[in-house]
């Protein structure tokens, strides 16, 4: 019997979560291509002229989902939201250190696929997004939550529900909110 690629994920991550090295070595083949489409997704919103962004953002997630060891990993769509956390937090960690770098911080030697993983025209635009999200999840941390799932993770209404356990109809109506409330923030009024 072929198990459904779905249900596979989760028996991994269970497995993993219960101190199975093996398992993450197995689970990885089976949701690259997800996670490089969250990261194209991403960075198809960034400014032309990078080379090895998308590659370079999923090996830094990668990592920080790889040292996850006390993380008990509920399902796949469980997994898919902590790892757009993880994207979220590189993405902002390196917008941050170019708005460093623009006002005479101290020099860092970076590598090439650290250097183009964002544009400087785009790293102040994501930091003031990220302090917004930060607020939107100090009034309404599901709300930020939800945010955090559909745009940085690229998770589907259905998908957004499962991980929050919550409705689809909830997902809906946070997510309306949480647009309207960002635009607002982010434009000043």
């Amino acid at each position: 019997m072929i198990v459904p690629p779905e249900k596979e994920v989760t028996r991994l991550l269970e497995a993993w979560s219960h101190g199975n090295q093996e398992a993450l070595d197995q689970l990885m083949p089976l949701v690259y291509e997800e996670l490089r489409q969250m990261a194209k997704n991403y960075m198809n919103s960034q400014s032309s002229g990078h080379t090895l962004q998308t590659t370079a953002l999923i090996h830094e997630a990668y990592l920080k989902l790889a040292d996850q060891r006390e993380k008990r990993w509920q399902n796949r769509a469980h997994f898919f939201a902590v790892a757009a956390q993880a994207m979220r937090h590189i993405l902002v960690d390196h917008a941050r250190s170019h708005q460093t770098q623009k006002r005479g911080g101290e020099t860092q030697i970076i590598s090439l696929e650290e250097a183009a993983i964002i544009s400087k025209e785009r790293a102040n635009e994501l930091v003031a997004l990220d302090e917004a999200l930060k607020n939107l999840s100090a009034l309404d941390e599901r709300k930020g939550q939800v945010v955090e799932l559909r745009y940085f993770g690229g998770l589907s209404v259905e998908e957004t529900a499962e991980v929050l356990k919550i409705s689809e109809g909830t997902v809906l109506r946070d997510w309306r909110f949480a647009k309207t409330w960002l635009l607002r923030e982010l434009s000043g009024q």
